[in-house]
């Protein structure tokens, strides 16, 4: 076992020892320990300085509590490696002792607590890295990082000051308690395939519906008795399957197509990976949520309001096709436009609208569109010459006015962004029937954009009676939003529901590959801005 206590005969030398070895590292260009990259060597500086040398990994009870954490960041979709599970479990069952091997492991111990206090706060990835549209807050200022250190490993309890900075969100533990159960499934042999054919359905037969049965059965999907003939799909089999459906984003009609056996043929090794990508993104945006939010999830085309805590509102949304995907970023909505018109944005006139003009001149009536001047002057279309608009630039913008037809429907929602994305509503209400709704340039199309409104406004003295007013009356009317609302347009290919349901959604975008391979890459040594802070002490 570990021996780390030290007599006071040889405290001094350790304080020595551990200075000249930090020192070491300090001008060494990638510093290790037992071959563990040590990150943090700044920000141990800065630690060892404030303790003035004193040693703080003493007690092995303390080294134990570390390593016990470290093993239990798996739990978290983590890879204990990234903390040195290895080196640190290896000293706790050493017998070596010696000045330079105590101040090793001051270091190495140091380096993991600082490693996985980054990553529970942070994540382990920059996701400004594999986004360039992402704008929350990851920043520590305001706090004096090296001290926060130093109190923990003065009060000896490494856990609880850990358990202080993992994220504390009932999504964050329902994901977990998901991780948890699909490693369980993936332990028992996971599930088997289901061989393709043709569509399986209420009274069909032969192997393949066994094959079906003993799937879904994995997931709990089926469950109840066995069926007496298990190659016989009957009523309980194509309930199971409308779950399986459900929790899957596919139209539940409780038959085995080519989409549904897509699906059940994913193994359970990639939905594994799945969850642990959004813990990941868990990790970076719920930190320091605010009481009241708007919340978009993009691949669940979901939005969600959400007060205290609690979602007190939800409907469903149609966001950006995957070649107009829309962009993960955080804002605040400042107002409402009831009958909003549309300016059209440079891409859609200079690639839709202006070809469709050029070929049909009533384009413009047809769809209640006007043409305007940059300071919002009204231009008789029939001066324009059309054919020369596809050799140079249009001087004009193109804006559709109020109406049913508006390609914002009859209210929006604005919450200030470069990308100019929003939320409004849509003429194309045919389109919330589908179950997959990536049909947008990438804004965000709202299925009952009054309700929402209303919600947003309640507190502000208006009911439903006073916006149906402004509605009808077809002007353009501007509500400023007293108290300002943050919106978070987020992504997420899996969640949790209250009741425990395990939901995966198709990565329309394709984004969850970079995050897996990511999070199986070792840990790294330059982290970004702002995480930069903690691990080096700067902040």
């Amino acid at each position: 076992m570990l021996f780390l206590s030290v007599s006071a005969l040889t405290a001094a030398d350790d304080q020595q020892v551990l200075r000249d070895r930090i020192a070491s590292l300090s001008t060494t260009a990638n510093p290790t320990v037992d071959g563990a990259p040590i990150t943090a060597v700044r920000g141990i500086t800065k630690l060892y300085e404030l303790r003035n040398w004193q040693p703080a990994w003493i007690e092995p009870a303390m080294v134990r509590q570390l390593y016990d954490r470290i093993l239990g960041s798996a739990e978290h979709g983590l890879n204990p490696e990234d903390f040195h599970a290895r080196q640190i479990g290896a000293r706790l069952d050493s017998r070596a002792d010696g000045p330079v091997y105590r101040a090793d492991t001051e270091i190495i111990c140091t380096d993991a607590l600082a490693r996985l206090a980054v990553t529970f706060e942070f994540g382990k990835l920059d996701p400004s890295s594999l986004d360039r549209a992402w704008n929350f807050d990851r920043s520590v200022e305001g706090q004096d990082v090296v001290s926060l250190f130093n109190n923990a490993l003065n009060s000896g309890n490494i856990a609880a000051a850990l358990e202080e900075i993992e994220p504390d969100l009932v999504e964050y533990d329902r994901l977990q308690r998901a991780l948890a159960d699909y490693r369980a499934i993936e332990a028992r042999g996971g599930w088997p395939g289901v061989p393709t054919g043709e569509a399986l359905k209420l009274g069909s037969t032969g192997p393949r519906v066994a094959a079906l049965r003993q799937r879904l059965r994995a997931t709990d999907d089926l469950t109840g008795p066995d069926s007496a003939d298990p190659g016989i799909f009957d009523a309980a089999l194509e309930a199971a399957v409308t779950r399986f459906q459900q929790r899957h984003g596919i139209d539940a009609d409780g038959k085995v197509g080519p989409r549904t056996l897509e699906e059940l043929n994913v193994p359970v090794e990639a939905r594994i990976d799945t969850i642990r990508a959004n813990l990941e993104r868990a990790r970076w945006v719920f930190r320091d949520v605010e009481d009241t939010y708007a919340i978009v999830d993009i691949a669940g085309y979901r939005l969600d309001l959400v007060e205290n805590g609690r979602t007190v509102w939800s409907t469903n949304v149609q966001v950006g096709k995957p070649y107009h995907a829309t962009p993960v970023f955080k804002s605040k909505m400042k107002y409402i436009e009831i009958n909003p018109t549309w300016t059209i944005p440079p891409g859609i006139l200079r690639n839709e609208t202006l070809p469709a003009i050029r070929k049909d001149p009533s384009y413009l009536s047809r769809n209640n569109m006007s043409v305007v001047t940059m300071s919002g002057k009204i231009v008789d279309p029939a001066t324009i010459d059309w054919a020369a608009t596809a050799g140079k630039g249009f001087p004009y913008m193109i804006r559709q006015e109020p109406g049913a037809r508006n390609a914002l429907g009859q209210v929006k929602f604005i919450f200030p962004n470069k990308y100019m994305v929003y939320l409004h509503d849509t003429p194309s209400k045919g389109l919330f029937a589908r179950t997959e709704r990536a049909f947008s340039h990438g804004c965000i199309r709202t299925q009952n954009p009054f309700d929402f409104a209303e919600h947003l406004l309640d507190n502000q003295g208006w009911d439903r009676a006073r916006i149906d007013r402004v509605h009808e009356s077809r002007k353009t009317t501007r509500v400023n939003l007293e108290m300002p609302v943050t919106v978070m347009l987020l992504y997420w290919t899996a969640d949790v529901a209250e009741d425990g349901t395990v939901r995966f959604k198709k990565d329309v975008y394709g984004r969850d590959a970079k995050i897996i391979a990511g999070l199986a890459e070792p840990f790294r040594v330059d982290p970004p801005d702002g995480i930069r802070e903690a691990v080096d002490g700067q902040g």
